[in-house]
C-alpha cells in the first residue's frame, strides 16, 4: 500500500529532527486499516514530517503508541528508528507519563484509587476486550481461557455534575481499550461509549433525547524523556469542546429520565 500525504486537521505541539508531538482530533484513526484506507493520522504526519521511523512497518510509520479513533489528545511520533526504540522502551518500562480525562456516568467508588486487572479478548464478543480471571482461577486459564495481560490504571475523581463525573486517569500499562474496560469494571462507564457502556443517546427528563458524537475521553497530558538528549519533556492540552457542551446540556436540561 502506497501512503500519500494528506492535509488534515492535526495540531503539531512540538517538532525537532527526532520526534513530533501532535494532538489528534476525535474521529481520526491513527493508522490505515481495513475500512480506513485514508484520512488517518499517518496520512497527516506524512504532510508534516520530513521523515518517519520504519519500525512500525509500511502502514504505521513513526507510530509509537495509539489512541482509539474517538479518543482525542496527545501522541508522540518518532522520526527515525533510534528515537522510536527509545520511546518504546520508556512505554514498556512505565517511564512515560500519560494522563487522560473522561466524563463518566456516576462516579468511581472512591475519590482516588488504582485498578489492577488482566485484560484480554472477550470470551464471546471477540471484537471487544474484557477483564479476565486471574491465572489459575476456577474460570481462568485452568479451563483453557487466555488470562490476558496485566493492566494497571490509577484514577482521581475531579468533580460531579448532574449524573456524571469528570475523572482523571493515569496509565501504568497500555492495553487495548484499557480505560474504557476499567471504567466498565468500576460501574462508571465513559459517556458515549456504546461498546462498554450505554447508548450514545442521552435521555433527559422533559426534553427530546440527544446524542453525543463520540465517547468523552481525552489524552490531556504526556511526559517523557527526549530519546536523544534525555531532557524531560511535558505537554498538556485543554479538554475538548465536547466536554463543556455535554456538561452544559446536563446542567441546563436537568436529570436523566
Amino acid at each position: 500500500m502506497e501512503l500519500l500525504p494528506e492535509d488534515l486537521p492535526v495540531k503539531v505541539l512540538f517538532q525537532d529532527p527526532h520526534l513530533m508531538v501532535v494532538e489528534k482530533p476525535a474521529g481520526m484513526v491513527v493508522h490505515p486499516s481495513p475500512g480506513h484506507p485514508g484520512g488517518t493520522l499517518v496520512h497527516a504526519l506524512l504532510s508534516r514530517a520530513d521523515r518517519l521511523s520504519g519500525i512500525g512497518g509500511v502502514e504505521r510509520p513513526g507510530i509509537v503508541h495509539r489512541l482509539d479513533r474517538d479518543t482525542s489528545g496527545i501522541l508522540v511520533v518518532a522520526k527515525h528508528d533510534a528515537a522510536h526504540a527509545k520511546l518504546s522502551a520508556q512505554l514498556a518500562t512505565r517511564n512515560m507519563a500519560r494522563l487522560y480525562r473522561g466524563i463518566v456516568w456516576g462516579r468511581p467508588p472512591e475519590a482516588s484509587g488504582i485498578v489492577r486487572t488482566r485484560i484480554g479478548r472477550h470470551p464471546v464478543h471477540r471484537k471487544k476486550m474484557a477483564v479476565l480471571p486471574e491465572p489459575g482461577g476456577e474460570s481462568g486459564s485452568a479451563r483453557g481461557r487466555s488470562p490476558g495481560r496485566a493492566a494497571v490504571s490509577r484514577y482521581r475523581w475531579i468533580e460531579s455534575f448532574g449524573p456524571c463525573s469528570l475523572v482523571e486517569f493515569r496509565l501504568e500499562t497500555g492495553r487495548t481499550h484499557q480505560i474504557r474496560v476499567h471504567c466498565r469494571h468500576l460501574s462508571c462507564p465513559i459517556v458515549g461509549d456504546d461498546v462498554y457502556g450505554r447508548s450514545r443517546e442521552v435521555r433527559l427528563a422533559g426534553v427530546p433525547p440527544f446524542r453525543v458524537s463520540r465517547f468523552l475521553l481525552h489524552a490531556c497530558h504526556l511526559g517523557f524523556s527526549h530519546p536523544l538528549t534525555g531532557e524531560w519533556l511535558e505537554f498538556s492540552v485543554e479538554d475538548p469542546p465536547e466536554f463543556a457542551r455535554f456538561r452544559e446540556s446536563l446542567l441546563r436540561e436537568g436529570e436523566p429520565g
